[in-house]
């Protein structure tokens, strides 16, 4: 499956103190990432409820942040108050790159026939000929194209039709990767969109806005809510921030949010949810009301604990 990222958005971060202005921001280990590698970040209010989720490049020379285009020039204006004396730059990269995605069987195939080589672990990143190549996992790659390179998928005879705009979604949703957007900004935790499972927050780093909140859920608190892999049925259509329901909570309360959701053949929808764990456990929960379509619970590519 090869999908043109349109809807995605790059911010890139140049100068000496690039990783270190970022560090002081994002809820990962910036310093603690080697050139050539990605991460999965975070950016909080205050309060420590999450803004924007990123893909973080690590370039030679700067650091991508990679996330949905709807939210790039208010995080990239937001991030740019707090610029202050440090020796950054802060600017929009979409000019530079084309972003692509690379999912399924076929992924390695592809990818190594546009640049002769595909990166051997999760989170590597390797470039050639105008392509810098990030592998996030198994069958799962992201590409950038120098944007006069384009021509390279043009000509490559091994790459297939573009897939649907949703195809790209759908397999982030399978791999468990939370995208925050204008529908649920300010809303949950890091650790409640699993954020911490996959390597998006370090407990060891210095202050970050809402640091302390994030750092007092995982050494003191009990986390309530977690993310959830779900798929329903429904004529009609759903959006990510709709709510949900569940017999445990009753009709007036919500207990948890759709973070982000694709529409299936014969409508059924997949998704993400951040439910309310007791919730999860009970396995009843319900679309929009308590009288709406039961969710199933599918499996995440990694542990969700209890």
């Amino acid at each position: 499956m090869h999908s043109a990222l349109k809807d995605t958005a790059l911010i890139a971060v140049g100068g000496p103190d690039a990783a270190s202005f970022l560090q002081a921001q994002l809820t990962s280990d910036v310093l603690a990432l080697a050139p050539l590698r990605t991460q999965y970040s975070g950016y909080c209010s205050p309060k420590g409820r999450l803004l924007a989720t990123f893909l973080l490049w690590r370039l030679e020379n700067e650091v991508l942040l990679q996330l949905p285009a709807a939210l790039a020039t208010e995080l990239r204006a937001r991030l740019q108050k707090y610029v202050l004396r440090s020796r950054v730059t802060l600017s929009d990269a979409a000019d530079r790159f084309r972003i692509h995605g690379f999912a399924g069987e076929d992924a390695e195939a592809a990818v190594l026939s546009l640049a002769g080589h595909v990166p051997s672990t999760a989170h590597e990143v390797f470039s050639r000929n105008g392509l810098t190549i990030a592998r996030l996992g198994s069958n799962r790659y992201v590409v950038l194209a120098a944007a006069d390179g384009e021509r390279q998928f043009e000509d490559s005879s091994t790459l297939h039709a573009l897939a649907p705009a949703d195809a790209w979604s759908r397999n982030e949703i399978e791999a468990g990767i939370p995208w925050i957007t204008a529908a649920t900004q300010d809303q949950f935790v890091p650790q409640m969109v699993n954020l911490d499972l996959i390597g998006g927050v370090s407990y060891g780093k210095g202050c970050y806005p809402g640091q302390e909140i994030v750092a007092r859920m995982h050494y003191l608190g009990r986390l309530k809510q977690r993310m959830y892999r779900i798929r329903f049925a429904s004529a009609e259509t759903a959006h990510a921030g709709d709510a949900l329901f569940s017999p445990r909570f009753g009709a007036e309360q919500s207990c948890g949010t759709v973070l982000a959701v694709v529409r299936s053949p014969g409508d059924e929808y997949d998704g993400l949810a951040v439910v309310q764990v007791d919730s999860a456990r009970d396995r009843a929960v319900h679309w929009k009301e308590l009288a709406g379509p039961m969710l199933e619970f599918l499996p995440l590519p990694y542990a969700v604990p209890e």
